[in-house]
C-alpha cells in the first residue's frame, strides 16, 4: 500500500505538470510570470527536462538512503505543493479550477500524505522491534 500511495503520488505529479501548460502555471510562478508567455512557457518546459530525470534517479537510486530520503521528499513535497495551489486559488491568473485539475493537485497531496504516514507507521514499527 506504501509504495503504491508513493507511486500514484508522483504519478499525479508528473500528470500534473502536462495539465499545467493548458493551465499556464508559469504565470502564478514568481520568476516566470513578469516574462512573456512565449518565453515563459518554454522555459517552464524546458526546466522539467533536468527537474524529472533528477527526481527518477533520486527515487531509483540503489542506494537505499538516498531512495528512501528521495521518497520522503516527494512525499512532503506533494502536500506542500497542495497547499500552495490552495494559496493561489483567489489569484488572477490562477487556472487550474476543472476537476481533473483539483484531482491532481488534491489527490496528489493526499497521496503524499497517506505515504509519509505509512513510511512514519513502519519506521515506528522496525524502532521497536
Amino acid at each position: 500500500m506504501k509504495q503504491t500511495a508513493f507511486y500514484l503520488g508522483l504519478g499525479a505529479l508528473l500528470t500534473h505538470e502536462l495539465d499545467a501548460m493548458p493551465n499556464h502555471e508559469w504565470r502564478v510562478l514568481p520568476l516566470l510570470r513578469a516574462l512573456p508567455d512565449d518565453i515563459a512557457s518554454v522555459v517552464f518546459v524546458s526546466l522539467h527536462l533536468p527537474l524529472f530525470a533528477a527526481l527518477i534517479a533520486l527515487v531509483a537510486s540503489s542506494d537505499t538512503a538516498t531512495r528512501r530520503y528521495s521518497r520522503l521528499g516527494i512525499g512532503a513535497f506533494l502536500v506542500v505543493h497542495g497547499l500552495a495551489h490552495f494559496l493561489f486559488m483567489g489569484a488572477a491568473n490562477y487556472e487550474f479550477s476543472s476537476l481533473l485539475s483539483e484531482a491532481l493537485i488534491f489527490g496528489g497531496a493526499a497521496l503524499g500524505l497517506t505515504y509519509l504516514a505509512l513510511e512514519g507507521r513502519d519506521s515506528r514499527a522496525a524502532a521497536a522491534e
